[in-house]
């Protein structure tokens, strides 16, 4: 019986995990497709921003309004009412090209991405047991990577200035419906609504939380703007998908070497390192300094290395000073943080690129990074830190939804 269970379970879990992949596959070929497309339609870099605040936005706002929703309708309810409303909103894209029209389009998607990834984490979260629910989480990261690379590379398939990629876009999150729709597993349990008390959260841990802020700035106008800056350096389409894919390549290798590092000395010397890091590798790349002709692709892994880990490691140092009990709170917490900050940077460093200045994208990662460091540096100096006994172990994190953060906190009882 046991036996009977446990292959049950795995077959839950692998279809789960397919439905996320095809949840990210898409939305990584939309993210890097829609500044492509915007740049092609003469947008300028502060609206191609402004329709990256908007998805943000729209992500923090489904944070707060997906778990009320799943209590309400259920969760298989919930996950095709919003795919379904999904899918119509990216393919109208294509239809209707539009600065205002668009920006209202990306915050719906945003609202409806964030809910879906509620639905599958909490199935993922409930399917699993505390035996592997370590496993899962790592494979959950990893395949999330590696299909949002492949999404992102799939950008090559077809002309960008057609309704060819809209369409798989479509197709790919419309799929995503089928393998969870058709799981035997039992309804999962309700998660909480994430919160956001700034006064609280910096009390338990003020380098988690302006370590998720900063994380969220420096990530939302990357992910918004990075498309942006390649076809400013004159990039073709292939180019750009494979420079976005290295750096979603270089965190991925990274997350857990740095994770072990940081489970062994304090977190924030290593959140101090890696974002002092990423200011010099990001100052490269913006700003030609190295010879023409250099690894571009092997500049951006290592660029990605240094900046994707950083909000999961600001999440294990801010889990290291609370209990179980308050883990999942905490996290939300933090995420919505991460979402604001990710609301608030792709607009700010909009303007830092204003000119035709495509470096300035990277200068003002490297500002906000920077800022991170020293922040890191100086908690260091007046706090001696969480006691090495008391450290919860490293978990790789993405700014995914608040249902995944039980999956952490239940690993640990």
């Amino acid at each position: 019986m046991t036996e009977i269970r446990q292959t049950s379970s795995f077959v839950a879990i692998v279809t789960i995990l397919i439905c996320a992949a095809l949840l990210f596959a898409g939305n990584g070929l939309f993210q890097t497709l829609l500044p492509i497309r915007a740049g092609q339609e003469g947008y300028s870099t502060t609206l191609i921003g402004v329709l990256g605040t908007a998805y943000f936005g729209g992500f923090t706002i489904g944070c707060f309004v997906g778990p009320r929703l799943i209590m309400t309708v259920g969760h298989v309810r919930a996950f095709a009412g919003l795919t379904a409303l999904l899918t119509a909103t990216l393919l109208a894209f294509p239809l209707f090209v539009d600065p205002l029209f668009w920006g209202v389009m990306r915050m719906i998607s945003g609202v409806c991405l964030a809910v879906l990834y509620v639905v599958v984490e909490s199935w993922l979260n409930d399917t699993s047991s505390n035996a592997n629910r370590g496993r899962v989480l790592s494979a959950y990261i990893i395949v999330s990577n590696i299909v949002t690379m492949a999404g992102q590379l799939l950008v090559n398939s077809s002309d960008t200035k057609g309704p060819m990629l809209f369409l798989v876009v479509a197709i790919l999150i419309c799929l995503s419906i089928v393998p969870l729709s058709l799981t035997s597993t039992p309804t999962p349990t309700p998660i909480p609504s994430a919160r956001l008390n700034l006064r609280k959260l910096y009390r338990v841990s003020p380098a988690g939380i302006v370590g998720c802020l900063l994380a969220g700035m420096a990530e939302g106008a990357f992910w918004s703007l990075g498309p942006v800056f390649a076809q400013g350096r004159g990039m073709i389409t292939a180019d750009i998908a494979l420079l976005m894919a290295a750096f979603v390549f270089g965190g991925t290798l990274s997350q857990w070497p740095l994770g072990w590092v940081s489970d062994k000395i304090d977190r924030r010397i290593v959140i101090a390192a890696v974002s002092f890091g990423t200011v010099v590798s990001g100052l490269v790349i913006g700003f030609d300094l190295v010879p023409r002709g250099s690894p571009t692709l092997a500049l951006a892994v290592v660029h990605g290395a240094l900046m994707i880990p950083i909000y999961a490691l600001c999440i294990s140092h801010a889990n290291d000073n609370v209990p179980n009990s308050r883990m999942v709170e905490t996290s939300g917490g933090l995420l919505l943080a991460f979402s604001i900050g990710a609301t608030i940077g792709p607009l700010t460093a909009s303007f830092f690129m204003g000119g035709g200045k495509a470096g300035g994208l990277f200068l003002f990662i490297g500002l906000v990074l920077f800022a991170l460091g020293i922040f890191a540096v100086f908690r260091l100096i007046i706090d001696t830190g969480v006691r090495r006994t008391s450290k919860v172990h490293f978990a790789p994190s993405s700014a995914a939804s608040p249902a995944v953060f039980p999956m952490e906190a239940e690993k640990e009882d």
